[in-house]
């Protein structure tokens, strides 16, 4: 099949949710397929175009598989919410425009959320083409948005509910990562529409992220030493509530032996680290390359999964597998029995508590702590769990299912 795929970030950016369809594209490739790819230039690191990527609006490379194109995301500021929402609809339109022009007619198209807005590119480029269309959502947007305080107003949420609407119900299928995220689309369709929602999971990659010992370079780079390391590492945004670990940090300082890291970047990250100002145990590390990843994760003791209240119905944090992967126990900050707290049950990986309570955070932190080895067993335990869990290529050959069902029933 001749396949468009039109996502916010892509390698060599190193986004998440651009390793998920880096991943997915390698596989579709190799299982025979012709891509395009519209993605944005490499920005996610430092929140402004990579040094050698300035100078045009639009790139184009040939790759053994196909093309991808680079279209200017115009990054600003992500306090900055207009200029941001500007900035999304720049991106899109750049993106459906090279989607529409470029002289490659796939068979169906398969479009990435967040931003909500590539659904519009995603739908134009398909019904232009005569394609079946997939929307897939990491994210269910605007609902993250609207209960981080990003989006406000009875205008402004209204407008980007029905964006919402519009675009799934213009999509020949939607696919989410849990049944939580199932269950928030389906409660905002009409009965007919709800069938089109698939739930396929982001993969777990076993054979690159595996066990490593905890005393390794980064350990020794950032100077953690012997002491039990509780680790945060991914996003520092508005839906994850790392203000949890610093508090933690406080409860704690009389522990010599614990450090708190927080390993990542974002926008909350200036005001978390002028929070942290004067806690000897906490340590802010920059967000680190791809291939860092492993030995990142094997260097904690404990990490932990952080969502605010009502985040766990519209998020599924891809770092949850990860740390599983690395055979490390988490404490998994987020509403009960939803996907995440599942998972963790079910693997027998780690706890999960109630959000936004630092008391039962301390608490839980502190039994895995003090228990090294319920920490070693634990994170076998995770490591056998997502071991069963689906591949990158098992997750493109579902892709490749649904494509060619739509085809059919088209």
């Amino acid at each position: 099949m001749n396949l468009t795929v039109i996502a916010p970030h892509f390698s060599p950016d190193v986004a998440p949710t651009g390793e998920v369809m880096t991943s997915i594209v390698e596989e579709l490739a190799l299982r025979g397929h012709r891509l395009h790819v519209v993605t944005a230039l490499p920005w996610y690191r430092h929140h402004r175009i990579e040094h050698g990527w300035h100078g045009r609006l639009v790139r184009t490379e040939a790759t053994d598989w196909g093309h991808i194109s680079r279209v200017h995301p115009f990054p600003t500021d992500k306090t900055n919410i207009p200029a941001r929402a500007l900035a999304f609809g720049g991106f899109t339109v750049l993106a459906g425009l090279v989607g529409l022009l470029r002289r490659h007619r796939p068979d169906a198209v398969l479009a990435m959320s967040p931003p909500l807005t590539l659904g519009l590119a995603g739908w134009l480029v398909a019904r232009a083409r005569r394609a079946p269309f997939v929307f897939n959502i990491q994210d269910v947007f605007p609902d993250v948005a609207i209960e981080a305080g990003v989006i406000q107003g009875r205008r402004a949420i209204a407008g980007a509910r029905a964006l919402e609407r519009f675009t799934y119900r213009r999509s020949d299928a939607v696919t989410v990562l849990s049944d939580d995220l199932a269950d928030n689309l389906r409660a905002k369709l009409r009965p007919g529409e709800r069938e089109r929602i698939r739930v396929i999971p982001n993969f777990i990659d076993t054979g690159r992220v595996v066990p490593g010992e905890r005393h390794n370079d980064y350990r020794a780079e950032f100077g953690l030493g012997e002491r039990r390391v509780v680790m945060y590492a991914g996003n520092l945004g508005y839906s994850q509530p790392v203000g949890l670990v610093l508090e933690a940090a406080r409860r704690l300082a009389g522990r010599e032996d614990v450090v708190f890291v927080i390993n990542g970047a974002g926008s909350a990250r200036p005001a978390l680290e002028a929070e942290a100002e004067g806690l000897p145990n906490v340590v802010f590390v920059d967000l680190q390359p791809r291939q860092r990843l492993a030995e990142v994760l094997a260097a904690g003791d404990v990490h932990l999964v952080l969502l605010r209240t009502g985040f766990a119905r519209s998020s599924v944090p891809s770092k949850l597998y990860s740390v599983l992967a690395a055979s490390r126990p988490l404490v998994a900050s987020v509403d009960l029995g939803t996907e995440v707290a599942r998972v963790v049950d079910e693997a027998e990986a780690g706890t999960a508590v109630a959000p936004d309570d630092p008391d039962a955070l301390v608490e839980a932190l502190l039994a895995l702590v003090d228990d090294p080895e319920r920490c070693r067993m634990m994170g076998e335990s995770g490591r056998r769990f997502v071991e069963t869990w689906p591949s990158p290529a098992d997750i493109a050959q579902r892709y490749e299912a649904l494509f060619a069902e739509l085809r059919v029933g088209r």
